[in-house]
């Protein structure tokens, strides 16, 4: 199931126009050729395919290239015509196809990781490949020389990437800003040096994707907790907004592992998702938290475990926060935590939802999205590619969009 989130009831649904079989394992990354019908795709079966639309509608491969290892990430850069492979054994490969995609030229191999990287980035003005990968670092190498400029290193491997670029002035210096793993950490990444700007706490699961708004700078994200929250990193107001309409792991702003889409109109008036309070002793009946050692020991009591009200964000005990409601103005479609008081203050007009729900057909592990054509292409465990007309579901405003970036 998936939602679909809009201000009053619509019928209308993506049209699927054409369906591309072929690869022999999971695909990993499929990429719609800007002003091109035609589709790049990456896959486990160690292929880089480019698939254009013959005459008779069908789609058909141009280029069949084989790889050492599986394809585990893929960067498209349509005007320069340039693609990275990411690999299972950590290397990232550059390749340039032809003015008619039906040729892809090696240029070189970038050893960036000590294993499987999980995603890539590339800066054509800066001349920066950078990626990500299961060895817990984010790498960055020049295109130019090949040569590696800096690393890195988290305490856990980083499942996605995106970076903006500073200053347009900058582009010696090539200041990008990156966001990775479970908690989302914002670097500043300079020629050979990389500082930590800040972290993004708010995910209760494991971080899928994140896609980057550059005209209001805004950071969505999707997790395993089946959320996606909108961060404003441009106004610096702090603002969140989480919007929950999953009911498995988003794997794109816009998609879910198992079967679904959704769309999250930028338009409504969403109440900002509070922030979560800390305490050492639960904020409603002051009982003590389990790491309350003092407290336990002047009360005789034994601690309780912490949890947080997804309306006001304090921290509360279990038998304070015993109830669950839906809060669909917050972006809450299905029944969340919530203190007591907190419940007996949501209305049952507060608990009408936003969402219609529809059954998707499709196991959609990646996807992405041309906003100029209204098209967006899936792929996915099926070996499956599938390209979709968005224009009847999102007209000509494409607010937040169906990006996996």
């Amino acid at each position: 199931m998936a939602a679909e989130i809009h201000s009053r009831p619509q019928s209308s649904r993506p049209v699927l126009l054409s369906k591309i079989e072929g690869h022999q394992d999971a695909v990993t990354a499929a990429q719609l050729i800007p002003k091109e019908d035609g589709v790049i795709t990456a896959s486990e079966d160690r292929t880089i395919r480019v698939w254009l639309k013959r005459d008779s509608g069908q789609y058909w491969p141009s280029i069949y290239h084989t790889m050492a290892s599986p394809c585990s990430a893929m960067a498209y850069h349509h005007d320069s015509r340039r693609i990275f492979v990411g690999q299972d054994n950590g290397a990232v490969m550059e390749f340039h196809i032809s003015e008619d995609f039906n040729k892809m030229n090696f240029i070189k191999t970038y050893p960036a990781h000590q294993n499987r990287v999980s995603a890539i980035i590339f800066s054509l003005a800066a001349e920066w490949v950078i990626s990500t990968g299961h060895d817990k670092c984010v790498s960055w190498m020049c295109t130019r020389s090949g040569n590696m400029l800096g690393k890195h290193f988290f305490t856990s491997w980083a499942s996605c990437l995106q970076g903006a670029s500073g200053s347009p002035k900058c582009y010696e210096i090539a200041i990008w800003r990156f966001f990775c793993c479970y908690v989302i950490t914002l670097l500043k990444l300079e020629q050979n040096t990389c500082s930590v700007i800040t972290t993004l706490k708010g995910h209760e699961g494991g971080i899928a994707c994140l896609w980057w708004e550059p005209i209001q700078r805004l950071l969505f994200s999707g997790a395993s907790d089946n959320s996606i929250i909108m961060w404003d990193i441009g106004g610096r107001k702090g603002r969140t907004l989480l919007l929950q309409g999953h009911q498995c792991v988003a794997v794109g702003v816009g998609g879910e592992r198992i079967r679904g889409r959704a769309r999250w109109r930028g338009s409504l008036s969403y109440r900002e998702a509070p922030q979560w309070l800390e305490s050492d002793s639960c904020q409603k009946c002051e009982q003590p938290f389990f790491w309350n050692i003092k407290q336990m020991w002047d009360t005789k009591t034994l601690g309780l475990r912490q949890h947080h009200c997804r309306k006001c964000g304090q921290a509360v005990c279990g038998k304070c926060s015993s109830k669950r409601s839906s809060y669909p103005v917050m972006g809450f479609e299905f029944q969340v935590r919530v203190c007591d008081s907190c419940y007996d203050s949501i209305k049952d007009e507060d608990r009408t939802s936003l969402a219609t729900f529809h059954e998707g057909k499709h196991n959609i592990s990646h996807m992405s999205m041309d906003v100029a054509r209204g098209l967006m292409v899936t792929c996915g465990t099926d070996r499956v590619v599938k390209i979709w007309d968005m224009t009847p579901v999102v007209g000509c405003s494409l607010a937040t969009g169906f990006s996996p970036h």
